[in-house]
């Protein structure tokens, strides 16, 4: 079970997110010497930042009343003020979630919505080449990647990768919702892509995982009507959260999406959404916090580049040993892209041998990784 974000262990202890957190530091000793805040609003908080001890704080955007901001940065704190007028923030302590990527989607559409604001605002300023911007997306994704080990701090993650076009109503789909609920069921911490077909599909097993059975029957049914975000990834978003709102209280996951691709929405079925400008960021660190194995479900290019950006620190024995690999559908990792053969070759003699296996359906995927992690 993933634990909450707020609760979440802060190196050293250092690290403030939350106003209930800030008031306990606050209470507790009266000092935030050396202590980072991110991204609080502490314009309630005046008499607070005014008598305590501020020696060596960062205050990284937190809004505060201007006679505070004065009192903090003459008693040695560094103050990083909020930068007006950007859809996301740079400084943010905790990952998104759903409901603030998709807030006013019901009355707005898609187009309304944060996500497609901040998609927009990257695509606007990748193309001028500002510096400024391209800084403030580099925060945001350092951001990120913090709060993102943070949350999963002793979580055996495992990372669940296929083809954005895999749509709602196949039996590849609930195939691959079925897998993400087993996997959760078993104790992981599902991680997908973070956008849609069988990153969605995984996502929405994990949050099916605490409902009977029958529940995940139904919401696959409900989403069928809508099997893909195009043409309108209005319609595609409003079917989820009609899912979401049916049966609240889902279990846990992860997605890990990125504004790179814009015009792919992320799903609102993983609970805590690492959404990143870059890339190359998001694509090395889903790999890397899988630590209990990747399930890789038939996809093309993107899930090709995974399979060997994964066996590649393998190979090498690199990040602790070489984690389980399962690569699912024989016909299309050995004929249509025949990935398989080459990871065999490359496997061959080398300890990483025993910890992939190649299956002929989904349903066996959950099985075969848990032999091959008791096998290390």
């Amino acid at each position: 079970m993933l634990p909450s974000e707020a609760s979440a262990p802060h190196p050293g202890d250092r690290e403030i997110e939350t106003l209930t957190e800030f008031d306990e530091v606050v209470t507790a000793g009266g000092s935030l010497a050396g202590h980072r805040v991110q991204a609080v609003d502490l314009t309630g908080r005046t008499a607070a930042l005014l008598t305590a001890d501020t020696t060596g704080a960062v205050f990284l955007g937190c809004p505060m009343a201007e006679d505070a901001a004065a009192h903090v940065r003459a008693s040695g704190a560094l103050v990083f003020p909020p930068v007006p007028g950007l859809p996301f923030d740079p400084y943010r302590g905790l990952l998104h979630t759903p409901d603030e990527l998709f807030a006013g989607l019901a009355d707005g559409g898609y187009e309304a919505t944060p996500d497609a604001r901040a998609y927009a605002w990257f695509q606007a300023t990748k193309a001028d080449g500002d510096v400024f911007a391209s800084m403030l997306r580099a925060v945001h994704d350092d951001s990120i990647s913090d709060a993102l080990d943070e949350l999963l701090h002793g979580q055996r993650v495992v990372g669940v990768m296929g083809g954005h076009a895999m749509a709602r109503g196949t039996l590849e789909y609930a195939g691959a919702a079925r897998l993400g609920r087993q996997l959760a069921r078993d104790g992981f911490t599902v991680a997908t892509g973070g956008g849609p077909g069988a990153m969605e599909a995984a996502n929405l097993g994990a949050y099916a995982a605490p409902h009977d059975d029958a529940m995940l029957d139904e919401a696959l049914a409900i989403l069928a009507k809508e099997p893909s975000f195009t043409p309108s990834i209005t319609h595609w978003a409003r079917a989820a959260f009609t899912v979401r709102e049916q049966w609240p209280s889902g279990g846990p996951s992860v997605g890990i999406p990125t504004w790179f691709y814009g015009h792919e929405p992320p799903n609102a079925f993983a609970s805590h959404l690492a959404k990143y400008f870059a890339n190359a960021t998001r694509e090395d660190g889903l790999l890397a916090r899988s630590n209990a194995g990747v399930v890789f479900l038939p996809g093309a290019a993107g899930t090709v580049q995974e399979i060997f950006d994964n066996a590649t620190p393998n190979y090498y024995e690199s990040r602790g040993g070489p984690t389980p690999m399962v690569l699912v559908d024989t016909h299309h990792w050995t004929h249509h892209l025949p990935a398989w053969p080459l990871l065999q070759s490359l496997a061959a003699g080398r300890e990483m041998a025993s910890r992939i296996a190649l299956v002929g359906d989904v349903g066996e995927a959950a099985a075969t990784l848990a032999d091959l992690g008791s096998s290390g």
